[in-house]
């Protein structure tokens, strides 16, 4: 077994051998550094974009539940009974219908065609508290129907009131006169850019008003707020329960979108296509071996001489081995390395033109730099065997 003072010997000729043949050290090192930053940069970017979607879909339906009703021919939707009957299911904290209302939106002589009008009950402004910048939220008393009061978002502050004193102010809605009575915060989740068509802000209102504007007495789609000690998948199966009973077990009446049973399916999709690309990529670090094999072939050939030489000095042939086997792990690690960095620039780039949040993979960095590792050692195990089986004198006699 050789001794450490034969290792870093023959790291050093390894290195002055590399050195006396840059430019074609540098592109035997290009095929891996070129894999190493694909795989470094597919990884990293494919976690980056799935850390921000994730993240938009968890501030969006952590800790709710939404049911999107199709109704029968019998049942159109939710009446505020069956509403009643949703909240008394375990777990569930509160039970808020989702109404949409297209009409105009008239400020002073002006009409606004682009601003989205939804309607909200009280558990949902309990629950979205932190928006409130001014003002207050609609409450109890604000949804009988009878309270003609609204909150706005910034967007409809900027672009509607236009530096307006926007408390207590007044807008009309489908004909009706509506007090501003509190300000909110964009609403940023990736649902609201789903459904909001409202390029001139949103305005939101008790979702009563909404109901007697569109003289119906239901609603098709409702938000449900459970604690965290709740099992998101088990209040389905419940909710499921109820809503069945409510419509007689009729087929496709309804359907529940669990945002964490989602979560946990993309989860398993990004998994998937980080393999995939992750894969894709090291057909390159295999490019890049052969193209290290060829080189100390290239080598062993043009020092044959020299091997023959010390190998009848005395040089043992696993010395011999040694030395090229560490000269081809030294190119692949050197490309390993500047594979990494090249890969983590080309992650930041593409991060910041997404507009996503640049993440460091950890476990990317490690297979870069441990395929390289690997690469070199399986490619440069052949070269290494031929230099050490020559026979020194056909080495001697060689031209």
């Amino acid at each position: 077994m050789p001794n450490f003072g034969i290792v870093a010997q023959s790291f050093k000729m390894s290195l002055q051998n590399i050195k006396a043949n840059k430019m074609r050290s540098f592109l035997t090192m290009l095929g891996i550094i070129i894999g190493v930053a694909s795989v470094i940069a597919l990884i990293t970017i494919v976690q980056s974009v799935s850390d921000y979607v994730m993240n938009q879909f968890s501030d969006l339906g952590a800790g709710t539940l939404t049911v999107s009703v199709n109704g029968t021919a019998m049942k159109a939707g939710l009446t505020s009974g069956d509403l009643k009957r949703l909240e008394t299911v375990d777990g569930v904290e509160g039970v808020s219908p989702s109404m949409s209302l297209s009409t105009l939106v008239a400020y002073e002589d002006e009409v606004y065609e682009e601003v989205s009008v939804s309607g909200r009950a009280t558990i949902y402004f309990e629950k979205n508290a932190e928006r409130l910048l001014y003002g207050r939220m609609l409450s109890d008393r604000d949804m009988t129907g009878e309270s003609y009061v609204c909150v706005v978002d910034q967007k409809f502050m900027e672009t509607v009131m236009r530096g307006d004193t926007v408390l207590g102010n007044h807008i009309r809605i489908a004909g009706y006169e509506y007090e501003i009575v509190g300000i909110l915060s964009e609403d940023e989740s990736m649902m609201s850019a789903f459904m909001s068509g409202g390029g001139d802000g949103a305005v939101i209102i008790p979702y009563t008003n909404v109901m007697d504007v569109s003289m119906v007495n239901y609603v098709n789609s409702v938000e449900i707020y459970y604690g965290t000690a709740t099992e998101s998948s088990i209040l389905e199966d419940d909710l499921s329960a109820e809503l069945d009973n409510i419509f007689n077990n009729a087929e496709h009446a309804y359907s529940i979108l669990n945002m964490e049973s989602l979560m946990e399916a993309m989860s398993t999709i990004e998994g998937m296509m980080s393999t995939m690309l992750g894969g894709i990529a090291s057909i390159a670090l295999l490019v890049g071996g052969i193209g290290i094999m060829n080189m100390m072939l290239v080598s062993v050939s043009e020092r044959t001489k020299e091997i023959g030489l010390r190998k009848a000095l005395g040089a043992e042939p696993l010395r011999i081995q040694l030395q090229f086997l560490i000269e081809s792990v030294v190119l692949s690690v050197f490309g390993g390395i500047l594979g990494v960095i090249l890969g983590l620039l080309i992650a930041m780039v593409a991060s910041a033109a997404l507009d996503t949040t640049f993440s460091l993979q950890p476990n990317a960095v490690l297979l870069g730099l441990g395929f390289s590792i690997a690469v070199g050692v399986i490619f440069g195990w052949m070269p290494a065997k031929r230099a050490s089986d020559l026979n020194p004198i056909d080495a001697l006699r060689s031209e």
